[in-house]
């Protein structure tokens, strides 16, 4: 059977490669697109170089075969990349948007150490193929201080302001730096996706690809949001968040923002430990200056903010709403009681 596959060049443009598998290569490639190119007899060359490579061959080497086959020739709006990445989508080892049926979990507000089970669990089962890639919007049923996977708690949190201001601390599974949530304060959204949605991009491009729909939706709000790497979410008037990444033994890649619809600087500031060394990069004195919070910049309530946000995803590639089943919630509650509440879980980094 013909595979079929076509990659966009970002800012450039499309390539399309067609072929045929025959003993486990690649036969009878057929390279086209909108682009440029000079000499045209390059586009064969460049086909030529594919013929007989193997269907598992990496990213790397079919770049390096086309690239090296193309010679001198000039290649305009596309490169040789590019030219693999649309063989690899006709093989079925990189997707995109439009390849997957997109679902909400809905959940309503959840306690901390549930919110980081569940995002465990969901990617998991992404992974495993038993829920399709999938979106959730977390609602906070109280305060919390998420620590990444591998920050230091005594480093970054002082326990005793958290026990003063209610607050719950939790460690994630992703990397990143600690983020400090207030029901209705923040916007936090986790996407659930396979890995071949990524395939071929490095973690800093995979950042801001997986999140350039939100930057969109922000600008359509008046909000002149850009990605800054290598994870925050910014806007000339400061930053409004940050993402952190996890990329699962079973092929799934949880991807999650936390941004700040309001805050309470002094209360986050009295929480968390941050020092001038953090800070000195930033180009800011105070880490209260740092954070922009959306409801300053485009006058909404959070739920207007979410819900524009949301219908900006639907439109872009489709979104069909869920309410997480019991056992799923069921499974995360659980975790949240052996893991994520585990006390050794929370102190694993000295």
């Amino acid at each position: 059977m013909r595979k079929h596959g076509e990659y966009k060049v970002s800012g450039g443009k499309l390539v399309v490669a067609d072929v045929d598998v025959v003993e486990g290569r690649l036969r009878d490639v057929v390279l086209s697109g909108d682009f440029f190119l000079e000499p045209d007899e390059a586009l064969g060359w460049m086909s030529d170089a594919l013929e007989g490579q193997p269907v598992d061959a990496p990213l790397g080497a079919l770049t390096e075969a086309v690239d090296r086959a193309a010679g001198a020739a000039v290649l305009v709006g596309f490169d040789a990349r590019a030219v693999a990445l649309a063989v690899l989508r006709a093989l079925g080892r990189s997707t995109a948007w439009h390849d997957h049926a997109f679902e909400l979990v809905e959940t309503g507000p959840l306690h901390p150490p549930v919110q980081m089970a569940l995002d465990e669990v969901l990617a998991r089962q992404v992974g495993d193929g038993t829920r399709p890639p999938s979106l959730r919007v977390w609602e906070w049923a109280s305060n919390a201080v998420i620590i990444g996977s591998f920050q230091s708690l005594s480093n970054e949190v002082d326990l005793d302001a958290a026990a003063r201001h209610d607050t719950t601390v939790v460690r994630r599974i992703s990397g990143g730096g600690a983020m400090f949530v207030e029901p209705g304060n923040t916007i936090t959204y986790s996407l659930y996706v396979p890995a071949t949605l990524v395939e071929g991009l490095s973690f800093a491009e995979s950042y801001a690809f997986l999140d350039a729909w939100v930057i969109r939706a922000l600008r359509e709000l008046g909000v002149d949001a850009s990605y800054v790497p290598l994870n925050d979410i910014a806007s000339p008037l400061g930053k409004i968040g940050g993402a952190a990444q996890k990329r699962l033994a079973n092929g799934a890649v949880l991807h999650h923002v936390t941004m700040s619809y309001d805050m309470d600087a002094s209360k986050m500031l009295d929480i968390l430990r941050i020092g001038r060394e953090k800070l000195s990069d930033k180009g800011h004195v105070s880490a209260a200056k740092r954070v922009d919070p959306i409801r300053s910049q485009t006058g909404l309530t959070r739920a207007k903010v979410v819900d524009a946000m949301l219908g900006h995803f639907e439109a872009s590639y489709g979104l069909a709403r869920r309410a997480v089943d019991d056992a799923t919630l069921a499974e995360a509650g659980e975790l949240a009681v052996s893991k994520f509440g585990d006390p050794d879980w929370l102190a694993r980094v000295p």
